[in-house]
């Protein structure tokens, strides 16, 4: 596999793209002003115990505290004989202080987690202390390679250490191994003097910075190139980097090397809900609190046998995309899929062992619980960092994160409810709206109909005004009293007058004259349909209720 590794830094962030076969699969991104907390460890202390959850609350130093499930309350090392069962009071007490390590960062509302189980992870190995373990990772497939790299780990495994050899090491040798161990056991001694000399809460042990963990976890020989476009990350990457992997560092010093592969453009799809596939049919993805949903459909593709035929060659097509899109965007917890109905088991089998190939190449440990009766396949990834909708985006502030606001016809039936509360209670003749020129123009209706329906049941004169700046579900409803508040109020241009306009758009009906607009007045200009987004002089040939008509000031 032809996999590739671009690396943008500067002065605000740096960002770090995964490219397998010139295709990005996945992206890291660590902001200046953003502080990642996986993998710190913190002197913490217990703040509550709550037993009817089984958990507890751990102040870390941080605006919300960390969560601790009884799990993960055990410190390393700590037996327990068989069928116990776990009671948070029996392990945790108000105001003790504990070394806790962040497992998943804070999401919304919510707080990090933490273990008492700590691991310090390094190029080759895991280290945990105080539990007498050997580990070898599972996607090392060669048993031959796995009974090598277990002989050499229980050979250097110091005695209350264990460790878990990681999926790099393949191939590595024995002093590779004891180095890596060495700096590691190093790191843990001084983690125990800082906590000794600290007072909680308090940060011990904070995990590498990005380009140091990429360099870590992501490279590995398979990556075939490395490309930075800074001078200084270049240099910091050669220090690290030893033997033939120094070989594959490329500089090339571009401001925007990801322009040159295509990468924002991918990152913009990767925003989206719909995603496209080459056949023609395509996948939707939903992401939720709860769960993330993944609707397969055919789309524009047809087929050529039959339908048995198409479903299959849709369907593992769109495995493939979906394992992508998986980590690319870091979608993690609740997984659920529904492929385009299978009738034919067989089918069905191939694509769920075509799902669970494709997810082997995924690092981040994700689970495949199966097919319900419904015909969806549950499955889930495991969560340690933010998605990448929740680094780069926020929720709307119209829509507050639904996806969905209101139509405009509904913000009409609100606003002539409110109208007729109003019209029912002030003494003012006339009564000013102002809204979204969209819902202003259902207001007024083809003609003005609307609105001198409105007038008559109202009892009440109606001046409409469209703003651009509102938002579809805002409007502003209030009383106008006397000549004077209407004229400098409402209408802010006198006929003769001559002022600057921009040309907003042609005129639904008469596409020769623009429209534009003056503080949300309609000022509509003869002839000006050819000028839409130019500032134009105009002369205030007649002023009405709603809008004034302009000529062009030659």
């Amino acid at each position: 596999m032809n996999k590739e590794i671009i690396v943008q830094s500067n002065e605000d962030e740096t960002q770090v793209a995964v490219l397998e076969n010139e295709q990005l699969v996945e992206i890291y991104i660590e902001r200046s002003v953003s502080d990642r907390l996986v993998g710190s460890i913190f002197k913490g202390r217990v703040e509550n115990v709550l037993p009817g959850m089984q958990a507890a609350f751990v102040n870390i130093g941080l605006e919300k505290n960390a969560f601790l499930y009884v799990e993960d309350a055990l410190p390393n090392g700590t037996q327990l004989d068989n069928g116990v069962k776990l009671n948070i009071r029996d392990i945790l007490k108000e105001g003790q202080e504990i070394l806790v390590e962040v497992v998943k960062e804070p999401v919304g509302n919510k707080g990090p987690r933490v273990t008492r189980q700590l691991t310090l992870p390094g190029r080759f190995l895991v280290l945990m202390p105080n539990v007498d373990y050997v580990g070898i990772s599972r996607r090392i497939s060669n048993e031959e390679e796995r009974e090598r790299l277990k002989q050499i780990a229980e050979k250097i495994k110091p005695e209350s250490y264990g460790i878990i050899v990681r999926t790099v090491a393949e191939g590595a040798s024995e002093e590779d191994l004891k180095e890596d161990l060495d700096l590691l056991i190093n790191n843990w001694r001084k983690i125990l003097q800082r906590e000794r000399n600290s007072g909680a809460p308090a940060l011990i042990h904070k995990d590498l910075e990005l380009v140091k963990r990429i360099l870590r976890d992501v490279v590995t020989d398979d990556v075939r190139r490395i490309t930075v476009n800074s001078q200084a990350t270049y240099e910091q990457i050669m220090e690290i980097m030893a033997g033939k992997l120094k070989f594959k560092i490329n500089l090339v010093e571009e401001q925007d090397l990801f322009s040159r592969y295509n990468i924002h453009q991918e990152l913009s799809k990767a925003l989206k809900r719909k995603v496209w596939l080459k056949s023609g049919g395509y996948i939707v993805i939903d992401q939720t609190e709860a769960l993330t949903s993944i609707d397969v459909n055919t789309g524009k593709y047809v087929g050529s046998v039959d339908l048995a035929d198409t479903v299959l060659k849709i369907n593992l097509e769109a495995v493939v995309e979906i394992a992508r899109q998986l980590r690319l965007r870091n979608i993690c917890g609740i997984i659920i899929i529904e492929f385009i109905d299978m009738e034919n088991e067989e089918h069905r089998k191939e694509v769920l062992a075509k799902l669970e190939e494709e997810l082997h190449r995924d690092k981040t440990k994700a689970h495949i619980l199966g097919i319900t009766s419904l015909g969806l396949v549950e499955m889930t990834r495991k969560k340690t960092r933010h998605s990448l909708s929740t680094a780069l985006e926020k929720p709307c502030p119209c829509c507050e994160g639904k996806g969905r606001v209101l139509s405009e016809s509904t913000i009409v039936i609100q606003i002539k409810e409110k109208l007729r509360e109003l019209a029912a209670r002030t003494m003012a003749e006339t009564i000013l709206v102002t809204a979204h020129p969209d819902v202003a123009a259902l207001l007024i209706g083809p003609g003005g109909t609307q609105l001198k329906h409105l007038e008559e049941s109202l009892k009440k004169e109606v001046i409409i005004r469209g703003r651009k700046n509102l938002s579809l579900e805002q409007y502003e409803i209030q009383s106008v009293y006397g000549v004077h508040d209407l004229k400098n109020t409402i209408i802010p241009v006198e006929e003769n007058q001559i002022v600057k306009v921009l040309i907003e758009e042609q005129h639904a009906q008469h596409s020769n004259d623009g429209i534009g607009r003056i503080e949300g007045y309609i000022i509509n200009v003869e002839n000006a349909g050819k000028f839409v987004g130019e500032k134009v002089l105009v002369e205030i040939a007649k002023v009405y209720r709603t809008y004034a008509k302009a000529v062009l000031v030659q």
